[in-house]
């Protein structure tokens, strides 16, 4: 199997925008909350890596639904006279076609569009869904992989460490405010899991994620590396790994999911 192989992204998809409605609502712990969509919107919708995102689509304050656009010849269309909803990227947590649902979960950070809209969600109300685009299929036979992130990235790791086969090596670093933040998490893989403290420091504000992989020896053989939080902490990351550790630049994917002291920060998935 080539490099090119190994990491490919496929797609592009179709867009087609889904208006979904909430059918569970969960906390799974103090800043994190599970919100499980479904409706006939959802038929046809498939997620095939864990790196997926989807746009999602969310009312604005007083709205039940949000405005749902269509694709029209030159882009996205909103209807004339309506307040545009707010955009986030978020993870497809978990998709169950038979069932009928699909899972995102949510940071509760106080601040946001989607963190407030998840904090209020209830059963019964509507949020629009688009995408996935596209997805980053990884194999699932390199010799060990190395994820690490914030609460921003426990979606994706959490859905990868699920999807990894029997006998496959995962390293994992996660970093969240205290153990009251950590969460089970189920695979077949070989896991070698440190959760990272902030102990009162604010997100963001800490390298400890940095600190962790800088102390790694990184074993033998072809590695892959998933890492997802704070912009500037992942950029050192990605620097110090493709740089300093000479790793395959194909192999590694890290990626700034928000920044400290800036809001809306987007960095492009593809």
């Amino acid at each position: 199997m080539t490099v090119a192989e190994r990491v490919f992204r496929r797609g592009p998809f179709p867009v087609k925008f889904r208006l979904l409605e909430v059918r569970r609502v969960t906390r799974l712990t103090p800043h994190m909350m599970r919100v499980t969509l479904g409706g006939e919107d959802l038929v046809g919708f498939h997620s095939d890596s864990a790196d997926d995102h989807v746009k999602l689509l969310i009312p604005n304050p007083g709205e039940l639904k949000p405005a749902m656009p269509t694709m029209g010849p030159h882009g996205v269309v909103f209807p004339e006279g309506v307040a545009r909803p707010a955009t986030r990227d978020y993870t497809p947590r978990r998709h169950d076609p038979v069932a009928g649902e699909l899972d995102l979960d949510f940071v509760l950070h106080g601040t946001g569009p989607g963190s407030t809209w998840a904090a209020k969600a209830k059963v019964g109300d509507f949020i629009g869904v688009a995408g996935p685009r596209g997805s980053l299929m990884v194999a699932d036979d390199f010799d060990w992989y190395l994820f690490a992130g914030d609460p921003s990235g426990l979606p994706s790791i959490s859905r990868r460490l699920e999807e990894l086969p029997a006998g496959a090596r995962a390293i994992v670093f996660l970093e969240v405010g205290d153990a009251t933040e950590e969460i089970r998490l189920e695979t077949r893989a070989n896991m070698e899991l440190t959760w990272l403290h902030r102990n009162g420091a604010a997100p963001g504000a800490t390298d400890l994620l940095e600190r962790a992989i800088r102390g790694l020896t990184l074993p033998p053989g072809d590695g892959f590396v998933w890492a997802a939080g704070e912009a500037t902490s992942m950029r050192n990351i990605r620097e110090f790994l493709v740089d300093e550790r000479h790793l395959n630049k194909s192999w590694v994917r890290v990626i700034g999911y928000w920044k400290r002291n800036t809001a809306d920060h987007e960095e492009p998935h593809d």
